[in-house]
């Protein structure tokens, strides 16, 4: 198996929802869709993020129902706080609830966290020793 991860699906609660936050809310565009069933987005360099159904992710891949609050973060790191801040704010326009106001981490960093109408936690960073190119694309 190669070390890369093409695919991150999130179990979600209502497909509509979790479409009108993602496409409606941050602008981002579906590249496929079933609707009701599941929205494909192609996030950047040939990274797709899917959001399904909950109950039909459960029946096909043996996951419990959502419940609580995820335990995943889904990360969107950048190359200034400048940035983080406005990536913050555009979530939070968007109905994401801020969870964790972006602040200067004790290890250098900079993050908040928001969370997606299903909870799920998104980390927007800035890491001082990573390199993030005008693409997008993150170097460690």
């Amino acid at each position: 198996m190669q070390p890369r991860v093409d695919l991150i699906t999130l179990g979600v609660r209502s497909v509509e929802a979790s479409r009108s936050f993602y496409v409606d809310g941050l602008g981002w565009r579906v590249n496929r869709e079933f609707p009701g069933e599941v929205v494909f987005i192609q996030a950047n360099h040939g990274l797709i993020l899917s959001l399904w159904d909950a109950s039909q992710m459960q029946g096909e891949a043996g996951t419990d129902s959502p419940a609580g609050i995820p335990c995943i973060t889904l990360s969107h790191n950048l190359g200034s706080t400048a940035e983080v801040d406005w990536v913050m704010a555009e979530a939070e326009a968007a109905g994401a609830t801020i969870v964790a106001a972006a602040k200067t981490q004790p290890w250098g960093g900079y993050t908040g966290y928001f969370a997606d109408p299903d909870g799920y936690r998104w980390e927007v960073g800035f890491n001082p020793t990573w390199a993030v190119a005008a693409d997008g694309n993150v170097t460690l």
